[in-house]
Parts: structure tokens; sequence; C-alpha cells
């Protein structure tokens, strides 16, 4: 309203008196004295009524003795004898009384004055009256609207279950006064109890490099085949080579979840995450995220437990302490490795826009202009998102939408859309924009962040789900698929054909390049066995093809390269994970030639891919 209001006259009137009617108690000093004022006055007036009665009653008489006598003497004879008769009785009468004492008088009773108050009035001074006004600014105001629903109440009370549990670890950290009697003195003395601290955190650090100690002493001969051991048998084999077992690293609580994710450290070489779910649906239940390093099979460096099953996870390229994980519900979260808290930092909700189905994949991006961390993530609804962490909270926006070809008819006629599910995904090692998908479909889709609405091309590639998919670390064209349909294929992504296509007999679960040569990637297959190829020294059948896993009904689902040594970590359905050393003829380097440096670098291997490519591209196609 924004102006001066009238404001009411405040009464100024002081209340020196207040009676309320005109009676006055009799028990009080004015009524006595009133009451005796009263009584003097009835007393003189009943003196006086007395004494009028009595000069009435003498002239009544003296009338009588005026009057005449009528009758006659015998008739006045009679009444002197009655007279005299009765003069003798009252007087033998009043000499009886003489002698008889009279009997005592009875008290008056006095009557209970149930109005006991005498009238009075009484009159009061009325003070004149005063007038005093106030005028004041209007106070400040702000319009505030807010919608509240069912997630906002959900919200708001977890918040402050989490604000109480915090307040009652404060509390039991608090430490407790505690009264303690001297025998001596007999007096009860307090002092504060210390905090009972596990003598074990004291001692953390040097425990973890005792334990080292001993791991190393332990696994001496493993650790001096991982660095010095080559196998020399590899010359008598030709162009064929094996795989070494190294550790193994399994872990107590992960025994009966399978190895749905591995990922490597970009930083520290020698750790790596695992991401331990299920893949059957109708078997779901908690997940595990344990971190394992080479210098310690024995035992996880770290360990979070999670309601649902982890499917996949990626480690930050400049930040290797972030690690991004997608759930088997929907959810994708965000672990800090430097906070000691066995929940994500960041985590999806249902408000915040929580995929629908298993996430299968999620890759970290280049931070954006404002400098915030984002990701991306796949997800059988069909849907790529965009996850940013702006002022410590998930920020998502759906990138591309998936639709299958045709509709689906519906009750009563209808015309639903499909849409497709996308099961991996993976982006361009130098351009940003592009990215491939690949769908349960068995289709390949060439996007781009920019075009939301279209798909650049697509790709007809398997008959079954793609459930990997990776660009060649060196050559910009190159990227390779695998799918249960037991086939694992090489494309030219300017091409719609396979460069390369091989047959492994039984599902692949996951192919991966190696870091060290353009030619040279493995694959997995449910079987328990592993593939290793080298396409410059034979691009029809794999080098090394060895059994992993030991035992009957037992598949490995995922495998990856170390980034800078030459092993592979490979992981199966009943959560244990191997490492394996590649023998010499896995990593074959160009031989030198006398008087000729031998040229290395990523030139020399998109050179040596190309040259493959150029050997099976058919003539007048795209280079």
């Amino acid at each position: 309203e924004r102006a001066y209001k009238l404001v009411d006259n405040i009464d100024q009137t002081a209340i020196h008196f207040t009676l309320n009617g005109y009676l006055v108690p009799k028990d009080s000093d004015e009524g006595r004295r009133q009451s005796i004022r009263s009584s003097i006055e009835s007393g003189s007036f009943i003196e006086k009524a007395s004494v009028e009665p009595s000069a009435e009653a003498a002239e009544e008489t003296e009338t009588k003795d005026e009057e005449p006598i009528g009758d006659t003497e015998a008739a006045g004879e009679e009444e002197e004898e009655q007279t005299a008769e009765a003069a003798e009785e009252a007087e033998a009468a009043e000499a009886e009384e003489a002698e008889e004492p009279s009997p005592p008088k009875a008290p008056e009773k006095k009557l209970a004055n149930q109005f006991n108050f005498i009238e009075r009035g009484s009159t009061t001074y009325h003070n004149p009256l005063r007038e005093k006004g106030y005028q004041t600014d209007p106070a400040p105001f702000e319009t505030f609207s807010e919608n509240v629903n069912q997630w906002f109440i959900y919200d708001a009370y977890m918040e402050e279950l989490e604000r109480l549990e915090k307040a009652k670890e404060k509390e039991k950290a608090k430490p407790v006064a505690v009264k303690k009697e001297d025998t001596k003195s007999g007096r009860k003395l307090s002092y504060v109890e210390p905090p009972h601290v596990d003598s074990l955190n004291k001692v953390a650090k040097a425990a973890k490099i005792a334990e080292r100690m001993v791991n190393l002493n332990t696994f001496d001969d493993i650790a001096q085949d991982f660095k010095y051991f080559e196998d020399a048998s590899d010359e008598f084999r030709g162009q064929e080579g094996t795989l070494l077992p190294l550790w193994k690293f399994q872990y107590e609580k992960t025994k009966k979840l399978a190895v749905t994710a591995i990922s490597w450290n970009p930083k520290y070489k020698d750790l790596f995450a695992v991401g331990y779910g299920s893949y059957d649906f109708m078997k779901q239940g908690h997940g595990m995220l344990v971190l394992y390093t080479l210098k310690n099979p024995s035992f996880p460096e770290y360990s979070f437990s999670s309601q649902s099953g982890v499917m996949c996870l990626d480690f930050h390229s400049d930040h290797p302490n972030l690690l991004a994980v997608g759930f088997y519900d929907g959810n994708v979260a965000i672990y800090n490795l430097k906070k000691a808290s066995s929940q994500p930092s960041y985590k999806s909700t249902a408000k915040s826009g929580k995929h629908t189905e298993p996430v299968w994949q999620v890759k970290w991006q280049k931070d954006d202009m404002d400098n915030n961390s984002n990701f991306f993530s796949v997800s059988s609804d069909g849907r790529i998102v965009s996850w940013t962490l702006v002022k410590n909270e998930l920020v998502h926006m759906d990138v591309i939408k998936l639709s299958a070809d045709g509709t689906m008819q519906g009750p009563e006629g209808l015309q639903l859309q499909t849409f497709g599910s996308g099961i991996s995904f993976d982006f361009h090692k130098k351009i940003d924009y592009l990215f491939l998908i690949g769908t349960e479909e068995g289709k390949i889709y060439k996007c781009s962040k920019s075009y939301s609405n279209q798909f650049l091309d697509v790709f007809e590639a398997h008959h079954m789900a793609v459930d990997s998919i990776s660009w060649n670390p060196f050559h910009l064209k190159v990227f390779i698929s695998c799918s249960s349909d037991w086939t694992v294929k090489i494309w030219d992504h300017t091409i719609k054909t396979p460069m390369f296509v091989y047959d492994l007999g039984t599902a692949v679960g996951d192919v991966a390049w190696s870091p060290y040569s353009s030619t040279v990637f493995a694959a997995v297959t449910i079987d328990g066995q592993a593939h290793v190829f080298d396409l410059n020294v034979n691009k029809l059948e794999p080098l090394c093809t060895q059994l992993v896993v030991t035992r009957k009904k037992n598949k490995t689902t995922h495998i990856q390269f170390n980034p800078v040594d030459p092993i592979i970590i490979i992981g199966d359905e009943l959560g244990l994970i191997v490492c394996l050393k590649l023998s010499p003829n896995l990593r074959k380097m160009p031989k030198e030639k006398k008087g000729q440096e031998v040229k290395k670098g990523p030139e020399v291997e998109i050179a040596k891919l190309e040259k493959l490519l150029s050997l099976v591209r058919e003539p007048g196609s795209k280079d």
C-alpha cells in the first residue's frame, strides 16, 4: 500500500479510584458509625411513641367513669360483690407471685443479615482526557511464492534426518564428565574422560606401510615376473603369444556379484576401479564399488556399497579423485575419493532427471565454458543425458533421444512410438562433438552434440545388442564394436560397411584397444577365453586365445589394458579379477634396421593402420 495510516487515539486516562454501587459494608468503620447514628435516632422516636398511648388510656378511663349508671340497684349490688371477690383473688395471686421467683427471660435471637450492606453514595473526580498520536513508515514487504510438491517435502525431511544424525554423532564425540569418589578424602571428584579412539586409527598409515611390505614379500615371485619375466618360448612359437597370469583380486563381500565395469586411474597407473552388480534382471540386489592397487592384491584400497548394482564407471582425466558411476536403478553418482565418506558426494534423483532404466555407460568430458565438470550417460530408456556439476548439484540436460524405426500397435488400435535402447557409447578422442552409440537392436548411431533431433549416420552393425564400442586411440576414423552375435567388427566411420569382421564362436562380452599400438586389441567371450589380435601381424586370426577362468558356468565380462605396463585385467561373473601379462609376441615393436633409427610416435601408428585399411577399402572409396 505504501501509505501513511491513521492510528486510533490512545486513551491516557489514569483511574485512581473506582467503586461499584453505593453500598457500604456493615462491618466496616463507616458502616458502624452509620448504624450507631441510625440506632440513636430510632430510640428517641420510640420514647415519644410510648408517652402518647398512656395519655390516650387515661382519657378512656375518665370517659368510662363519667358514663351514667342506667341499671337498678340490685344490679349495682351484684357488681359490687363481684368486684370485691375479684379483688380478693388478685391479692392472693400477687402474694403467691411474691413468694415464687420470676422465670429468666429468654435471650433475643439475632437474625443473620443476608444483605450486609448499607446504602452509601459516592462521587469521583473525572480527569480531563488527553490525546496523543504517532505516524510511522509502513513496514517493508516482499512478494514470495513457491510451489511445493511431494518431493520437496521428502527432500526437506531427509535433510532434517541428516542434520539430526550429525547432531547425534557430535554429541557422541563429546567427552563425558565422569564422577569418581576419592577413597582417602571421601569427596567426589569429576574429570573429563577422553573420547574412545580406535587404536588402529592412530597407526593407520604405519599399518598400511607394514601391510604393503608383507604383501611384497608374499607376492614377491609374482612381482618379479611382472617386472622382469619375458617368455623366451615366444621365439619358437612363431607369431603366437601367451598371457602370463599374475595377481588375482577378490573381496569377501563381492563373491556373489558379477564384475560389471573396470576403469584404470589416469594418474596412478597401479590403481583401478571395479564395479560389481548383476546382469540378470531377476537377481538384482545391492552393488559394490571397489578400488584395488597392484601393490596390495589381498585387500582393496577403497570400498563403497550401494543399494543398486553398479553397471558402469569412469575416472575423470583431470581430477583423478572424481569417479562417475551409473547404477541399475537409473541413478548416476559422483564419488570423491578424497572425502572419507561411504556415500557419493553427488547423486541424481527423480527430481533431477534420473534415467528410468539401467545406466549402461558413463563418460567424462572436458569442462564446459564455465569450468564446470560434466559427464554423459546412456541408458536403456533411449536418453543420452549430459550431467553438469553446478554449485554442488547435478544438473541434467537431454542431448539426444533414440527412436526405433516404426511404431508399435497398442491397445484399441493406438500407434505407440518405440524408443531405442542405448547400451554403449564412446566419444571421439579429438573431435569433441562427435560420438557413437551402440543399441540393443544392433545398430550404431553416429551423433553430434550439436544436433539433438537427428543422427549423422546409422550403421546396421550387428544382429544383437552392441555390448561395447570404442574409438581407436591413434587413428581418427577407426572404431571397433563387439556384440552378442559372436562378432567383433572394425569400422571406418566414413564407410557404412565394416573393414574387418572376426567371428569368435560365442557371445563377446567386451573389447578394448591397446594403448601402445594402433593395431592391437583384445576381446573376452562368455566361454571364459581372452583373445588378443594384432592386425599388423595377422589380419585373420588372433595371436593368442587363452582360457582365463577355470570354473564351469563362469563367464568373463570385461577387459582393460593398463595405460603404461604390458598387462591386462579381466573380470568375470563371480567377482574375480585376474591380471595377466602380455608375452613379447603380443606387443611386437618395429624391428631396428642397421644404420636407421626406428620411428616412434602416433604418426607411425596411424600410418601402420592406414596401410592395412587401404588394402581393405574398395577402390574409389573415401580415404
